[in-house]
């Protein structure tokens, strides 16, 4: 294997490559078209399918012809956040990527590590010289929204492989070996605008939260502004100040707990004062509730511009009832792994359009009952808030075999020879797109690992480099020595 320093340079040149092209989920025709060519410019076998999936093969090394094949898997979009006052737009804005020591972030901005590093290191593979049996490199569209690329990914690309060794986990000494399933819960409801009675605007924001992936850190202890800034507009209409609600917003992603939320209220008199004082009180509540864990959380009010219309009480009334009903958090933990969440949900995004409210909430859980269940009580909940309640695809876990498999031992041993540690073995809380994998062929060995990042969804947002090339030797030695498994 090449020294460590020339491979992380070579894996970091790709991915700064990569960040230079913007590629939000639901956006991926660039980044897709850049990967098509760039493999192409191997020599390498390789398709863009209608989804805008690459699928790119590359042949056996003499000798390993009869070695079954492995598939190389990540994903090419990522979860796009700023931090406050940071203008970006992450249709038209690369990433300012910052190298400091042993750590590569962002400038004020998610990095894309999730999964642009995955993807860098499998470039770096498919280009690289070293024994292997056959490979293919399938980089899919649309992990962090809706999983449309691994769903519509044709069976026939999966139904030849052996082993899948995707490359989307967080930790460099942690193998993935099952993960839980989710669903996406979009509300909906129709808004009947109404001319403001009061004649003073107010806008209040709740923000300095740490935010942070709904399913590696939902039970972290971590608040949800959304859900905080509905029960704040409750207390006002508890102590008595008649608020009109000309907007709410919140969050930028069902898959990320959000940091930030804020409303437009309008109120009958010049009250501000009065607001303030609520405001204090809510926020020695929270602080109460988080204050170990969320250090920064701020909730101001300020007069602002007169919206030229609000929300009908009843449409107010039905938002504020269903972020206050609606459970976000940890539901239940698993009774089979300590420490793991088993049934989860996160209200992710709250939204104000010009004709309807929007509230995307992704539960998630390892029991595929327990989903069931959330979806008759996100009925309930809708039909008691006026609200619609609509469903997307339901994404199968990926269940944890007893006993482990054989490409499982394998990467354990070598990690083991190279580290001088054991690896851990885990199941994770969150969606991967090895459980759609493993539902077109249950005869897959399917592992997940990564290099060390954290604060994924999140403008902390960070690789370990560190971590970088043990990574890219760990893979190519297991592909090496698949042809004695």
């Amino acid at each position: 294997m090449q020294q460590d320093q020339s491979i992380m340079e070579s894996v970091l040149e790709e991915f700064g490559k990569i960040t230079q092209i913007p590629r939000q989920s639901g956006h991926e025709e660039k980044i897709s078209s850049y990967l098509l060519e760039t493999i192409k410019a191997m020599g390498l076998k390789v398709k863009q399918d209608e989804h805008l999936n690459i699928i790119a093969d590359k042949p056996a090394t003499a000798g390993y012809e009869a070695v079954e094949l492995t598939v190389l898997q990540a994903h090419m979009d990522m979860v796009c956040v700023a931090a406050d006052g940071v203008k970006f737009d992450p249709l038209t804005d690369a990433i300012q990527v910052v190298r400091e020591g042993d750590y590569l972030s962002a400038n004020g901005t998610s990095l894309g590590a999730d999964d642009g590093i995955g993807v860098a290191e499998i470039l770096y593979i498919l280009q690289s010289d070293f024994s292997h049996g056959p490979l293919r490199a399938i980089i899919t569209v649309d992990e962090e929204q809706g999983m449309t690329g691994a769903i519509g990914l044709a069976k026939e690309h999966l139904a030849d492989a052996a082993y899948v060794i995707n490359c989307d986990s967080e930790d460099y000494d942690v193998l993935t070996v099952g993960s839980a399933g989710n669903i996406v819960v979009n509300f909906e409801k129709e808004i009947s605008w109404e001319k403001p009675i009061g004649g003073f605007a107010h806008k209040i924001v709740l923000t300095g939260l740490i935010g942070g992936h709904s399913g590696e850190e939902i039970n972290c202890g971590h608040a949800n502004a959304i859900r905080l800034l509905a029960l704040t507009l409750r207390k006002l209409q508890a102590a008595g100040i008649d608020i009109e609600l000309g907007s709410f917003d919140g969050g930028m992603a069902r898959n990320a707990i959000a940091a930030k939320a804020e409303a437009v209220v309008v109120s009958s008199k010049d009250c501000l004062d009065q607001i303030k004082t609520v405001l204090e009180e809510a926020l020695q509540t929270f602080q109460r509730g988080y204050g170990e864990v969320e250090k920064n959380m701020t909730l101001t009010a300020q007069s602002t511009v007169m919206p030229t219309c609000t929300m009908a009480a009843k449409d107010r009334d039905g938002l504020l009832g269903l972020l206050c009903l609606l459970h976000t958090g940890v539901y239940a933990m698993s009774q089979a792994m300590p420490g793991l969440p088993e049934t989860s949900a996160n209200i992710g995004r709250a939204e104000t359009l010009a004709d309807k409210l929007k509230i995307q909430v992704l539960p998630r859980s390892a029991n595929d009952a327990k989903l069931d269940e959330f979806k008759q009580i996100a009925d309930a909940a809708a039909l008691l808030s006026g609200f619609s309640a609509c469903y997307g695809a339901q994404s199968p876990g990926w269940a944890q075999k007893v006993g482990g498999t054989r490409l499982q031992h394998l990467m354990t041993d070598v990690f083991f020879e190279q580290n001088q540690k054991e690896m851990k073995v885990a199941s994770i809380h969150a969606g991967l797109e090895c459980g759609w994998f493993f539902q077109k062929n249950p005869n897959l060995d399917v592992v997940s690992i990564g290099v060390t990042t954290s604060g994924i969804h999140s403008p902390e947002e960070k690789i370990k480099l560190s971590t970088i090339a043990p990574q890219v030797n760990l893979i190519m030695t297991v592909l090496s020595r698949l042809i004695n498994a």
